[in-house]
């Protein structure tokens, strides 16, 4: 029987199999000679001292002892071209993962997304990036695999339903991605590798007779009598279907109006807003890992801070080592900032959204568009942002401590921001309350990591899009709309998630149901 140890060694040993070996042996006080197999079953860095160590907890084979080595296997997803067909609106991770699901109970997926396919997608990035032309169809939000396709690829959740966490990963690694994201404490696939393994996804799901409908957009719902009935396309064709999962993510405003249109019940939900700080990746080493050079064993340092100020949480939200910051604008006339890092994490900067959370009673000016009053407060901050940088895709930039002391500052260095920066003091950007709270907040930040708080530290506005404005509410045990028998909102964009792990986590959780009501 192999025995799982957990124990703490240098970077370089947790990097070297070899020595990795040679030190279980010592804990075992054997040779490594007899040290068939470690597997590392979790790994974590504790930079709290000094000399950094790794966490590792691991199965230790000794020589004699069976040791087979574990595959990842995708399930035996069964033809499902023939079966009840049941609507799917969005590809991100709830979509994709809820057609899955669907799949593996029998049930026929029909996904239409609005935005075109991986690589299809590719263009319309450069086009915001080089151009600054917004498609409002396709983009880091809208397209197949949703925002995080292009933006990232974290995989960690703070969701406690562990099983669930681990089964999400274990599709993953099926579909391509590294077997290192089932170990490490902080899994991420990166930018340059997800693409392939969303259009993996999505070809397992047409090869087992579900439908993909790219370019296609939901332009009305059909319900009678309070029940679902299928969704309208833009080209007028009607989709006939009476279970619907819808997730749209958080950016698919025209479905939160249509909802309200129709007076359909969704509410209005607090999110939080900011900016997104750039930092040279080698300052958040020296700070993180208290060293002048992390050396060859170490990953870019990340960081997370939190602070409570006036009463508001202010803390870092996606943050990205050795990653750029993104254009992530879903409509003409506004600018939005998000950040990624590919997998290697090798770029020179770090980035994160610095955000403050909002309260309800920050709407209340924008309280004539009813629970649609938080996504107007969202688009009046990108839409001032767009205005006052040039109305291009450059957003409103300033140093960081210039920005805590009122000041313009005078020049502002290139970042990884490819559209460009304009020097604004980012007060005219955010309400007061707001602008006030991050001048104190980023001077706490500084005293809790010193260096932090620096001009070499470059703010851009706004980072607005860290959850919906809006949420779609549901019977919490059947998953259905609370008046819409055969509605079910899923994901981001609905409330109920955060990230990519979650929302398919949630993608699966709505499939569960629709399964569930048709038995």
């Amino acid at each position: 029987m192999p025995r799982e140890f957990q124990f703490q060694v240098s970077p370089e040993v947790a990097a070297n199999e070899s020595l990795l070996a040679q030190h279980v042996a010592k804990l075992f006080q054997v040779s490594p000679k007899e040290i068939q197999k470690v597997v590392v079953l979790k790994r974590s860095i504790d930079a709290r001292q000094k000399a950094i160590k790794i966490n590792i907890k691991a199965n230790v084979f000794l020589v004699g002892e069976e040791y087979v080595a574990s595959k990842v296997e995708l399930p035996d997803y069964p033809n499902v071209a023939n079966k009840q067909e049941i609507i799917v609106v969005g590809a991100g991770p709830a979509g994709l993962f809820a057609a899955l699901q669907l799949i593996e109970l029998g049930l026929k997926p029909i996904v239409i997304e609005r935005g075109k396919d991986v690589r299809g997608r590719r263009r319309d990035l450069k086009a915001i990036n080089r151009d600054g032309i917004v498609n409002a169809d396709s983009n880091y939000c809208f397209g197949e695999g949703g925002a995080g396709t292009y933006s990232d690829g974290k995989l960690y959740t703070r969701s406690k339903k562990r099983g669930d966490v681990d089964r999400i990963l274990e599709l993953f690694v099926g579909f391509g991605a590294t077997p290192e994201i089932m170990v490490e404490a902080h899994p991420h696939i990166g930018t340059n590798k997800l693409p392939q393994i969303i259009q993996d996804i999505r070809e397992q799901i047409i090869a087992s007779g579900g439908q993909v409908l790219f370019e296609t957009c939901v332009t009305d719902f059909v319900i009678k009598n309070n029940e679902m009935q299928g969704v309208v396309l833009q080209n007028g064709d009607v989709i006939s279907a009476n279970k619907v999962i819808l997730a749209t993510g958080h950016s698919a405003r025209d479905i939160f109006e249509l909802l309200h249109k129709k007076g359909v019940p969704i509410e209005a939900k607090p999110f939080a807003l900011g900016v997104r700080a750039e930092h040279p990746q080698e300052l958040i080493d020296q700070i993180q890992y208290s060293c002048d050079f992390r050396g060859d064993y170490l990953p870019p340092a990340p960081y997370s801070i939190v602070k409570q100020v006036n009463g508001r949480g202010m803390y870092s939200f996606c943050m990205c080592p050795g990653g750029v910051i993104a254009p992530c604008a879903t409509a003409p006339g506004e600018v939005v900032t998000n950040g990624w890092s590919p997998s290697k994490r090798d770029q020179a900067t770090a980035n994160s959204g610095i955000v403050v959370e909002l309260k309800m009673e920050d709407f209340k000016p924008f309280e004539k568009f009813g629970p649609l009053a938080g996504m107007e407060f969202q688009k009046a901050i990108e839409q001032k942002a767009w205005h006052l940088a040039g109305e291009t895709q450059k957003v409103p930039a300033q140093r960081m401590v210039d920005f805590t002391q009122n000041k313009i500052s005078a020049t502002i260095p290139k970042t990884s921001y490819v559209p460009g920066t304009t020097s604004i003091e980012l007060g005219q950007v955010f309400p007061g309350f707001l602008t006030q709270i991050m001048r104190e907040g980023f001077v706490q930040f500084g005293k809790s990591m010193r260096g932090y708080m620096t001009n070499d530290a470059i703010l851009h506005a706004p980072e607005s899009r860290t959850s919906s404005p809006v949420r779609i509410p549901r019977d919490p045990f059947s998953l259905e709309h609370v008046q819409i028998k055969g509605l079910y909102p899923c994901g981001e964009g609905a409330g109920y998630a955060g990230g990519i792990i979650s929302a398919a986590i949630d993608g699966e959780k709505c499939a569960l149901k629709v399964a569930e009501s048709l038995r």
